[in-house]
This record gives structure tokens, C-alpha cells and sequence, in this order.
């Protein structure tokens, strides 16, 4: 599975098949670890300008399909016109990504679609699980590392960096016995290190900072909608 399944896998809560965070949050957070992977895989670079006002941009490297039809798509979705900013970048890839992966995961048999309707009336979907033992050994990995001081893969290390930059750890991994905000500490000094490689670690750290303001702006939208 890429990395992008991991984390949808890891936000939908396997009972009720319904996302353990926001949809917002959610989706970047799936976003994000397409854009992490494709910098691992060597196709993307994260870019700062210098001089006084310097702005890192999101720039294909690479063009090379990789041979898995999200992650081509997405760098095509990345190379294509518009802004190189990192929320750019991530705005493009996100569109449509949660319910093909979700079709994915399902054809696969990892899921189940249940359609519904709320009130009767609006159509919905929740997507509880049918064989759960991937995302239990990816949960099991994340509890290593942060939690009894195994020292992570790539892939672990970028899965925890995109998971805190959407506050999402604390239900991932519920009953550590640690405090939330000891948990925190740890995966933010775990994302700072190596998390794939150079590039890998620029672009997640680009992404990190986009997701954090992407969260905050439907915060903000939420917040003055209901006021």
C-alpha cells in the first residue's frame, strides 16, 4: 500500500467506518503523504528562495510515473499550471484523492462502502473494516517508535510527522499511557529527523506547515459560520 492509504487507513475508524478527525483534516493529512512519498521516491524537491522574503515552493524533479496510478496522477496534478506554493500543490493533489483511495481500499476487500442517509435524506458513506491486520501492523510500528523508542523506518517517521501536523496522534494511538502532550513532544522531535532522505524531509516540513494552516483556516471558517 503507499503511504496515502496508511494514513486514511489509520483516520477512519475501523467500527463505524466513519473519519476519527475532520474532513478538512483528514483529507490533507492523506494529501500530505502523497506529496512525502513522491519526494522520497526522488520526483519532488522542496525549494526555498533566498534573500529577505524567501517562500519555498514544491517543484517536480522527476517526471517518471512510478507505476501506481494515484501517485502518477498526483505528480501529474503537481507538475501541472498553477502555483508551485506548498498549500497549492496540496489543494491540487487532495481533489477527488480520499474517495479514489477509498474505491481502492475497498475493491480490495480492506473495506466495506456503507451508504446511508442522514435525516433521511442526504446521502452518505462510511467505510468500516473488513480485514484490518495492515493497518494494526502500521499501528503497531507507530507504537514502537513513539512510545517504547524503536528507531523508525522513512516511511514511520513521515507517517508521525503528517499525523501531529493534523493533531490526529492521540486517537491514532489511543491507551499509551502517556500524555498527550509527552506524545506530541515525541513526534515532533522524531519528524525532525530523518524522515526519507533530504528532499523527503524538506517537503514534509513544506507540507507540515501548509496542513497546519489549512487546519486553521477551516477552524476559522467553521468558527465564524456557526457565530
Amino acid at each position: 500500500m503507499i503511504a496515502a492509504e496508511d494514513v486514511l487507513l489509520l483516520l477512519t475508524d475501523d467500527a463505524t467506518g466513519k473519519p476519527l478527525v475532520d474532513g478538512t483534516r483528514r483529507d490533507i493529512a492523506v494529501a500530505g503523504a502523497v506529496i512525502a512519498q513522491l519526494a522520497t521516491e526522488g520526483r519532488l524537491d522542496a525549494v526555498t528562495s533566498s534573500g529577505l522574503f524567501s517562500r519555498t515552493t514544491l517543484r517536480v524533479v522527476d517526471a517518471t510515473p512510478l507505476g501506481d496510478e494515484v501517485l502518477d496522477e498526483a505528480l501529474r496534478r503537481a507538475a501541472g499550471p498553477g502555483s508551485a506554493s506548498p498549500t497549492a500543490v496540496l489543494d491540487r493533489i487532495r481533489k477527488g484523492l480520499r474517495e479514489r483511495l477509498y474505491d481502492r481500499l475497498a475493491a480490495r476487500g480492506v473495506l466495506r462502502a456503507d451508504e446511508g442517509r442522514v435525516l433521511g435524506i442526504f446521502p452518505t458513506t462510511t467505510w468500516p473494516a473488513v480485514d484490518s491486520a495492515h493497518e494494526a501492523q502500521v499501528r503497531r510500528g507507530l507504537h514502537d517508535v513513539l512510545v517504547t523508542g524503536r528507531a523508525p523506518t522513512p516511511r514511520e517517521a513521515s507517517l508521525v510527522a503528517l499525523l501531529a501536523a493534523v493533531d490526529a496522534l492521540p486517537k491514532v494511538l489511543p491507551g499509551t499511557g502517556l500524555p498527550n502532550r509527552e506524545l506530541k513532544a515525541r513526534a515532533k522531535r522524531l519528524a525532525a529527523g530523518d524522515v526519507g532522505g533530504e528532499a523527503a524531509r524538506k517537503a514534509v516540513e513544506a507540507v507540515q506547515s501548509a496542513m497546519i494552516a489549512a487546519v486553521a483556516a477551516g477552524g476559522a471558517a467553521a468558527a465564524a459560520s456557526s457565530g
